[in-house]
């Protein structure tokens, strides 16, 4: 007897399901700043080995760096920011050098 007292409309049990939104996660920064005693060599080592630069890429960077004071070295999500800010600043240390690397959200 479905159907005679109207409560059965064909669609009992449809669930219609929205697809939730996605955001794309924040994206951060990593930025060299300049200073007047890491030597420029450093830094261009500094951007090939952990920013994947060939050597004219880090060169160029590095003279950015020298002129403006600093240069964004690349863009990451959080964990690689933060992981290539540890990174580099670790580096420096070991070589005593007070090159610093900070990140910023985009």
């Amino acid at each position: 007897m479905t159907g005679q007292d109207g409560d059965d409309d064909g669609d009992a049990g449809l669930a219609l399901a929205t697809k939730p939104k996605t955001r794309r996660p924040p994206m951060y920064k990593v930025m060299i700043l300049n200073d007047d005693f890491t030597p420029m060599e450093f830094v261009v080592m500094i951007l090939e080995r952990f920013f994947g630069m060939n050597h004219a890429q880090a060169f160029e960077l590095m003279l950015t760096v020298h002129k403006k004071g600093l240069a964004v070295a690349g863009v990451f999500s959080f964990e690689v920011a933060e992981t290539k800010v540890t990174q580099v600043m670790q580096m420096a240390r070991e070589h005593q050098h007070p090159l610093q690397c900070t990140m910023e959200r985009e």
